[in-house]
């Protein structure tokens, strides 16, 4: 072996030395060795990389500092938006049943759901009470109309009638009564006075009665007209306090905002089930009325006939009578 074998392969064996040595020391700068510049000129270039730097184990925490946090690991998308439906889903009610949403309504939506349902069961009531009463006022009506008919003087229909109560037979009483007011004065007037007196009672009985069976249906009308828009006031409540929960919860997840939009929709929704029937109801009534009093004008017309009738039958001379004497 020549002389610059032997010097190549030293060189080659203190390289590889070096660099064990410096894998095994913590300082990461490669160690340096000096050598002959002949035995450096016949040594092949061998570049050394940098050994990687070994982890240095943190410091233990001294007794007046606060002991390291770890590091936190990054929070995965997903992880993210299954937190977020998990929050979503704690916060929504479970129960979207019309109960449910009124319990889950604002103070001010249950008031005027509350007064809605009260207004609905005053319709139902006074559907019942005045369905009875015209039911009935137009029996009592229609029986009297047709024993007056039947009748040849108003004595005879008051004697049909008897002490009926109604309308009816406050007609005949009226008329008889007026008679014997009048009948001292009959003798030297005509009757058209009679008759104009008879009809005055008469009307005011009619309209009395007309008017106590209308008791009661205005309260329908009110109600048609203003329940819509008392519902709609607290649609318009309810919506207002689901976009303030939409930017309380910075989300507008359809989730989050259609149940505070149903809730206030059950406010137009039982106005119009409390306004609808009102409605309705009372435009029935409006024409059931109408014919209770057509049949308390044709008892009066009757009435006035027999009057008329009665007036005739005094003012007629007694021509046969006098003809025997």
């Amino acid at each position: 072996m020549s002389r610059n074998g032997l010097l190549a392969a030293l060189a080659a064996v203190m390289l590889s030395a070096g660099s064990a040595a410096a894998q095994e020391r913590p300082n990461t700068q490669p160690r340096v060795t000096t050598e002959p510049a002949a035995a450096l000129q016949s040594a092949p270039t061998v570049v050394e990389q940098p050994a990687p730097a070994a982890p240095v184990p943190p410091a233990p925490p001294t007794a007046g500092q606060a002991a390291p946090t770890a590091p936190q690991p990054a929070t995965q998308p997903g992880a993210s938006a299954q937190a977020e439906a998990s929050a979503i889903s704690l916060t929504l009610p479970h129960d979207l049943s019309p109960w449910g949403m009124f319990m889950a309504a604002d103070i001010i939506v249950k008031a005027v759901m509350i007064g809605l349902a009260f207004a609905s069961l005053v319709t139902w009531t006074v559907w019942l009470a005045k369905s009875l009463e015209i039911l009935f006022g137009k029996l009592g009506a229609r029986r009297a109309a047709r024993a007056i008919g039947n009748a040849a003087t108003l004595r005879q229909a008051g004697r049909s009638l008897g002490n009926s109560g109604g309308p009816g037979a406050l007609l005949v009483r009226a008329a008889e009564e007026e008679t014997a007011l009048s009948a001292g004065a009959l003798g030297h007037v005509t009757g058209d006075g009679l008759k104009e007196r008879v009809t005055s009672r008469l009307s005011r009985i009619e309209a009395a009665a007309a008017r106590r069976m209308s008791r009661g249906t205005g309260v329908l009308a009110t109600i048609g007209s203003t329940a819509p828009f008392v519902g709609l006031f607290g649609t318009v409540w309810g919506i207002m306090n689901a976009f303030i929960g939409i930017s309380q919860a910075q989300t507008t997840n359809l989730a989050v905002v259609a149940p505070g939009i149903a809730e206030a929709l059950l406010a137009t929704a039982m106005g119009l089930v409390a306004a609808i029937p009102a409605v309705v109801i009372y435009n029935v009534f409006a024409r059931s009325i109408a014919g209770y009093r057509q049949l308390l004008a044709d008892a009066s017309a009757g009435v006035e006939r027999l009057v008329s009738r009665d007036l005739d039958f005094r003012t007629v001379p007694q021509a046969p009578a006098l003809a025997a004497e």
